[in-house]
């Protein structure tokens, strides 16, 4: 029986070492700021560098739509070579004149007036990149957010794995002495029992911390985007960051916020496009001009100089389409439901930017609360643990006090650990929400 719990002991003693073994994957982990690791994630995430070319494409469309104001030039030169026979009065007779021909010319067209279509167009495209402007900060954050999330959740893993080797030290010490107290008869093979367990379950909580932290690494990597395993700075994690601003100027900042200004954005290019669409309904005026020259077939096929003919043209036209099949009246009523739905959704994203700061906000107080409140139930459940392991080594209490003890304390720890990474969480979704970082 003795040798049994001389084993027994001997393999509690060095599953420390294999659970450090298996922690080589984050150990071997570069470290890495969050900063460093936003930015990297910002300039390589698909999402980010999709907005960023949303971007671009929104400030092509602005060009586009200016352009439209100008009038159109062309330049055209042509060159033909006429050969053959033709018929004359019956009889086929060689083609007269000379072989090549030759004309060059400059024609030009703008549109005087459209109904104020491409006036409304590039509103709209203006709309647009306003639009684009803000979903890129909306991606940004968002995905800073989701830097922030794998972040902390390495914090966390490292709390609880610290937290974890305290238990196993605790436990193994609980074990020795009830080892010793059975060997002297002092003890029951319960009591031995019982601290074994305690051993094997601060065993498993390292080991689970252990897996998630190599897992948060995996995802932070992702996120960078980076060559080799990165993982968080070795630093203290105790500081949660505070939230110096207060609520009222938190709901303005989150009205003014990147979903709400995209949803602002997108109602005004809605807008726009309404209003273009009308352009149909009024008269089209536009204005035409075109010179060309017709040189002489010796003069060669560019520029040559000498006796040319020429000719000048310049017109006005006006159009007014009357009945087009009902086109313009379904492109009229898409654009007013398009305007409709733009504004429901501008008006639910004020919305849904208030209820989603009153959540983090809500989540990030109840985290503090849960913070100082776990910090003195760890401070009680110590004293308790050490009160506990003094009454049984005395003989006045049983190991399942001790063990009761050390569970309530591991307890504590861990929901120390888990307040800790939810008041970070919220504090990076308010972030998030406002598009600014609150240092």
């Amino acid at each position: 029986m003795k040798s049994w719990f001389i084993r027994s002991a001997l393999a509690l003693a060095i599953a420390p070492v294999v659970l450090h073994a298996q922690s080589g994957t984050a150990a071997n982990a570069r470290p890495i700021s969050v900063d460093d690791a936003i930015r990297l994630a910002v300039q390589n995430s698909p999402t980010t560098v999709i907005a960023r070319n949303a971007e671009r494409s929104s400030e092509a469309a602005i060009k586009f739509a200016k352009a439209q104001f100008l009038p159109s030039l062309a330049l055209t030169y042509s060159a033909n070579n006429q050969g053959g026979t033709q018929f004359v009065q019956g009889v086929p007779v060689p083609v007269s004149g000379l072989p090549w021909t030759y004309s060059r010319g400059v024609n030009t067209n703008l549109t005087v007036f459209d109904g104020g279509t491409h006036w409304y167009n590039y509103k709209a495209a203006g709309a647009n990149l306003d639009a684009a402007v803000a979903s890129d900060v909306s991606a940004r954050y968002t995905l800073a957010l989701n830097v922030k999330v794998q972040y902390f959740a390495i914090l966390a893993a490292r709390e609880q794995e610290s937290a974890a080797r305290r238990s196993l030290e605790e436990a193994q010490q609980a074990l020795q002495v009830a080892s010793a107290k059975m060997l002297a008869g002092a003890a029951t093979r319960a009591d031995s029992l019982t601290a074994a367990l305690s051993v094997g379950t601060a065993q498993l909580a390292i080991l689970n911390a252990q897996n998630l932290l190599v897992i948060a690494n995996a995802a932070l990597t992702r996120l960078v985007a980076s060559p080799v395993m990165v993982t968080a700075l070795a630093s203290d994690t105790s500081d949660v960051g505070r939230i110096d601003v207060d609520e009222g100027s938190l709901t303005k900042m989150a009205l003014e916020g990147p979903s709400v200004k995209a949803a602002i954005a997108a109602y005004a290019a809605s807008q726009a496009l309404h209003k273009a669409s009308t352009g149909t309904y009024y008269p089209s005026v536009s204005a035409n001009a075109s010179y060309g020259q017709n040189p002489k077939a010796t003069q060669g096929f560019l520029f040559g100089g000498g006796p040319t003919t020429t000719s000048t043209r310049f017109g006005i036209s006006a159009g007014y389409t009357i009945f087009n099949n009902y086109s313009r009246e379904q492109t009229l009523i898409a654009a007013r439901i398009s305007e409709d739905n733009a504004q429901a959704n501008l008006r639910d994203a004020k919305f849904a930017a208030q209820q989603n700061l009153t959540t983090y906000l809500v989540n990030y107080n109840t985290a503090l609360q849960t913070i100082a409140l776990q910090q003195l139930q760890i401070q009680s459940a110590t004293e308790n643990l050490r009160v506990q392991t003094q009454r049984y080594n005395i003989g006045t209490a049983l190991q399942v006090d001790v063990t009761t003890a050390q569970a309530a304390l591991d307890l504590a720890r861990f929901n120390l650990s888990t307040a800790r990474l939810n008041a970070r969480t919220a504090k990076a979704n308010i972030e998030a929400l406002i598009g600014r970082d609150l240092k």
